[in-house]
């Protein structure tokens, strides 16, 4: 939801050597990365083009190829209508609206709001822009990095509009009175930069405390950091920066503790303004691979910073690293030079059926009374786009626990609802004759969208998380019934691009809720906020990527089935690092009283919900829906880890909200957890289980981790 609603070392830590007469050599010898999904969304800075990075192998899985989709046709058969409210205030024609982004709130909304490129913070203002590097505060319910300018940099505009945005990297052209363009900022995740790029000659308020220009940069002493500025070309007097046009002007702060050569790489780096990030990913058998290449204009190399996930696990050796560290929200980000972040993930599979061989009879029979008895008591589905999802997706996981224990005639009637149900839905033209359960295509949002909305998604909030539902039991019941794949076939092909489409196209942007750097996905739309975008509902987004594979896998499409093992396993290993099982060690959460994080935002971290302050709330949102795929929550954490969370969120018991989830996830810390969670599984009341699960499939998960 979201408001409104192989145990190898680790990466290698050497220092990269830069000097300019380096730098040069690279410039010269420079190859333009395959960029397979770059496209004119992609908006070339003033006097220069779409750029592109030094040449650098494939470390891992090879590249996988990104599913054929023609976007085209699937949205142009749906009923079209503006169904959105959707308002971009400052946005250039032909570009689409930049939704669920970790920077959409540069372009919805009539107030400047700060978004979080970590490691700095960055908002517009009137005439230009401010940087900030956050400096985290911790209580015992958050960890708050906001945006405080620490540069104010005043280039004289009167407007600003985005006019290229990607998966990860933004530009926004800032423009006088007479709507002329004064030059283009560029901000990218994990990009230590913000680059300004002069379109004509132009005086800059380039921040107060820089000095001279010295071999083309500045530093100024702000709050304990030192800040860089560093100029292509141009002269910098009495805090006055004249830029020529085409000439470029990059700030950038200083790590913490930088190496003897940092500053040398971030001054060679600034100059060459990011202009777009690709993203290319390859699935093999142990890991995921993510590949960010940061174009420059020029395509020397640039520089990016680590997050915490793309340090965990098993990850490839990295030349470059070690430069300094900067501090945010998320524990420490180390600064890298070059313009190539790879990473990986565990890969984590679809899957859409327990594992149940092996249970012995008594828990057998007890989970086919209980499944009879559930069957049974399926009401009505909902028919908005959240709760007509969820309870489609209960019964085709009943349906299939029913048919893996061999009582095909107790779920038959269910089967046949579902589909029915599931038809209905995927009518292209459904909603010229109903107001509900049906999907339009909105052209000026660029988005496919649902009626009747819930949760804000008529603002593009959560598609993930409802269309996931959707896909989910199109995939469970399509997998025996071609018939089915082929009746909702194009309606689900639409929801699986409008939320993950791997390239971008005239209809769709590419991977529209999910952001490569970050490792996980956003549920705001428009994010209206002061802390950037959000996500409370981890454990639904793996639950997006897992649906769209066993759709993926229902339907034949082995290139949208890698694309979501990619997603999922990528989701799968940030629920972990941020929400689930975060770094309570870290000195950034001393003071932080609590054992997760329920939702995560560019700039802080937060013990609370939308929806609820119950302590049972907090882990129960971030383990929803708790399907066959859900084992990902344990890879790696100790049971003791697992144990703690559970009994901070049921103090009294399991009957709270989410009490099913929780007994699932206690399961997980091994088979005699799962035993004595049994019986209060048995007892559980029924208001302690969720909507979109049921009691049978509860007691077959314990079973199948050892009750």
């Amino acid at each position: 939801m979201t408001g409104n609603r192989m145990a190898l070392p680790g990466p290698a830590r050497t220092r990269w050597a830069l000097v300019a007469g380096v730098v040069a050599a690279l410039v010269v010898v420079a190859l333009l990365v395959v960029r397979p999904w770059a496209t004119g969304t992609i908006a070339s800075a003033p006097g220069g083009s779409n750029g592109g990075a030094p040449a650098a192998p494939v470390v891992g899985p090879d590249d996988a190829t990104p599913p054929d989709v023609d976007a085209a046709a699937l949205t142009g058969a749906l009923v079209q209508a503006a169904d959105a409210k959707l308002d971009p205030v400052r946005l250039a024609e032909g570009v689409a609206p930049p939704s669920n982004r970790w920077y959409s709130g540069l372009v919805f909304g009539e107030e400047l709001l700060p978004v979080f490129p970590l490691p700095l913070s960055f908002a517009l203002t009137p005439s230009g822009f401010t940087i900030g590097l956050p400096d985290p505060v911790t209580s015992a319910k958050a960890v708050v990095g906001p945006h405080v300018p620490a540069v104010s940099v005043d280039v004289g505009a009167a407007s600003a509009q985005v006019v290229a945005a990607d998966p990860v990297a933004v530009t926004t052209r800032l423009l006088d009175a007479a709507g002329a363009t004064l030059g283009d900022v560029t901000v990218a995740a994990g990009s230590p930069f913000v680059s300004f790029t002069a379109a004509t000659e132009v005086e800059v308020a380039a921040g107060e405390g820089f000095g001279a220009l010295e071999d083309g940069v500045a530093t100024a002493e702000v709050a304990g950091t030192t800040w860089g500025l560093a100029t292509s070309d141009g002269a910098l007097d009495g805090g006055t920066l004249t830029l020529p046009a085409g000439a470029t002007a990059g700030w950038y702060a200083l790590p913490d503790d930088p190496s003897d050569d940092a500053a040398a790489v971030l001054a060679a780096a600034a100059v060459d303004p990011v202009v777009g990030v690709d993203v290319t990913y390859g699935v093999g058998d142990d890991v995921a691979r993510t590949t960010l290449t940061y174009r420059t204009a020029g395509a020397t190399p640039s520089a990016h910073v680590l997050m915490r996930h793309h340090t965990t696990g098993t990850q490839p050796e990295r030349d470059g690293c070690g430069l300094g560290t900067y501090r945010s929200v998320y524990g420490d980000l180390e600064l890298c030079a070059g313009s190539t972040l790879t990473s990986y993930a565990p890969t984590l599979h679809p899957a859409g059926a327990l594992d149940l061989e092996g249970i012995d009879d008594a828990r057998r029979d007890a989970v086919l009374a209980q499944l009879e008895q559930d069957v049974a008591g399926t009401e009505a589905f909902a028919s908005d786009t959240y709760f007509g999802g969820k309870h489609l997706y209960r019964a085709a996981t009943l349906v299939v626990l029913g048919e893996q224990l061999g009582a095909d005639d107790t779920v038959a009637e269910l089967r046949t609802r579902v589909a029915d149900a599931l038809r209905e839905w995927a009518e292209p033209e459904g909603c010229d004759e109903r107001d509900a359960r049906c999907f339009v295509y909105d052209d000026a949002a660029r988005s496919v969208m649902g009626r009747t909305p819930s949760f804000g998604s008529d603002e593009l909030n959560d598609h993930h998380f409802h269309y996931g539902y959707l896909l989910s039991a199109a995939g469970l019941l399509g997998a025996d019934d071609p018939a089915l794949v082929d009746d909702v076939r194009p309606v689900m092909d639409a929801l699986a691009a409008d939320i993950a489409a791997a390239q971008p196209s005239e209809e769709l942007p590419q991977l529209r809720t999910f952001d490569p750097y970050a490792g996980h996905a956003w549920a705001s739309g428009t994010s209206p906020f002061a802390d950037g975008n959000n996500q409370e509902s981890a454990s639904e987004a793996v639950n997006a990527w897992n649906g769209i594979g066993l759709w993926a896998q229902a339907s034949g499409q082995d290139d949208l089935l890698t694309q979501a093992t990619w997603l999922a396993s990528t989701e799968a290993a940030s629920a972990r690092d941020y929400w689930t099982d975060p770094d309570l060690d870290h000195p950034v959460t001393d003071g932080f009283e609590h054992r997760v994080f329920a939702l995560n935002w560019g700039g802080k971290r937060d013990w609370a919900t939308w929806f609820s302050a119950e302590p049972s709330a907090m882990l129960g949102i971030l383990l929803i829906p708790m399907g066959p795929v859900s084992d990902y929550l344990a890879v790696d954490v100790e049971p003791a880890t697992i144990l703690a969370a559970v009994d901070e969120a049921t103090p009294a018991g399991p009957d709270v909200m989410f009490g099913d989830y929780l007994l699932m996830y206690r399961a997980l810390a091994g088979p005699d957890e799962a035993a004595a969670a049994w019986d209060d599984a048995v007892a559980l009341p029924d208001t302690s289980i969720d909507d979109g699960s049921s009691r049978a499939y509860l007691l077959a998960w314990l079973a199948a981790h050892g009750a």
